[in-house]
């Protein structure tokens, strides 16, 4: 009776480590973590999270409603922004539950998970690939910007970025949205298995290629930003050729230090979880691939940063927006420039 009562003891203490005790034969275990470290977690996490849907409202809010700021790269950035809050809003929170958690919402809101996640991703790098062409054109070949880069072209753009990731993400999680599950090792879990092709296809298509796009459109952009500077400089009158150079340095560094902070704050969150899916097919949920996913998604609280708390419009647009004067008569035509 005693060996029978420690049986049963041990018994229980293992289904308590159990996504699902009633299915003990297929469900997966729990996560180890420590609950002092699991609300650490936690909080920093969807704090982020809120930020980021937070800040990129802001910028949202700020290029629907005023007037001024719908021009050919304030759409871009509104599209960029839509991306990015949807991250912040859907994928950083389900996310933090598929790593830290047992899945509990079932095999087809997991694809519907990663078919989202692959869709949100990937357009938010194609607008930042459309934004790269934008300021290329406005600073390479300013006189033909108003003809290539109208509001309506622009718009037609974003839209074809948009629908071509969805056509592409369904061909290429086509296996997990027909059968959802098919590759969970047990029940409570959220993987999807990529053959290797379709792995090496897709990082040159959703990671190389654009990358390439972005660096070598902002290296052209640097060279021609520089070359105007030194221009100005030999331009200059004796008597104002030190302040003019003063300037013109500045001018370089600016444009150096904005170019190297936007393609270096991509890659840095990008490449490390691109180079893993290069080399592991399966996204399992450890502690490893968690920290890679989530540092993916916080570029998305970055780039409102980046493109948005840069330029004094938006400082000027979120004041108003912070003390409800958007609610007054005619705020949108105010002039926030």
């Amino acid at each position: 009776r005693e060996k029978e009562g420690h049986q049963s003891v041990e018994q229980e203490r293992k289904g308590a480590e159990l996504c699902f005790p009633q299915r003990p034969n297929s469900s997966c275990r729990k996560p180890t973590l420590h609950w002092s470290k699991a609300v650490l977690l936690y909080s920093v996490l969807f704090c982020i999270s809120l930020i980021t849907v937070a800040l990129n409202l802001l910028v949202i809010i700020s290029v629907s409603h005023f007037r001024q700021l719908h021009t050919p790269s304030n759409i871009l950035l509104l599209s960029l922004a839509v991306s990015d809050l949807l991250v912040g809003l859907l994928l950083m929170p389900l996310e933090i539950l598929r790593s830290t958690t047992c899945w509990v919402f079932g095999d087809v809101i997991c694809s519907v998970y990663w078919f989202l996640s692959g869709n949100i991703i990937c357009a938010s790098i194609g607008n930042i690939v459309l934004i790269s062409a934008d300021r290329y054109v406005a600073i390479c070949d300013p006189l033909h910007y108003p003809t290539r880069m109208t509001v309506v072209r622009v718009k037609l753009n974003v839209s074809l970025c948009w629908f071509y990731y969805v056509f592409y993400i369904s061909l290429y999680l086509k296996d997990i949205l027909i059968k959802p599950g098919r590759y969970n090792s047990c029940y409570g879990e959220c993987v999807p298995v990529i053959n290797d092709i379709a792995g090496i296809i897709d990082l040159v298509l959703t990671f190389i290629v654009p990358v390439s796009v972005i660096i070598v459109l902002y290296m052209r952009v640097f060279v021609a930003a520089v070359s105007q500077a030194r221009a100005m400089r030999s331009h200059v009158t004796a008597i104002t050729f030190q302040r003019s150079l003063n300037q013109a340095n500045k001018s370089e560094l600016k444009a150096a230090r904005t170019l190297g902070v936007l393609v270096i704050v991509f890659l840095a969150c990008y490449c490390p979880f691109f180079c893993y899916t290069l080399v592991e097919e399966k996204v399992v949920s450890d502690s490893f691939v968690f920290f890679l996913i989530i540092a993916v998604y916080f570029n998305s609280f970055l780039n409102p940063l980046i493109y948005a708390f840069f330029y004094p419009w938006f400082r000027n647009a979120v004041r108003l927006i912070i003390t409800l004067q958007i609610f007054k008569r005619h705020s949108s035509d105010a002039n926030i420039l």
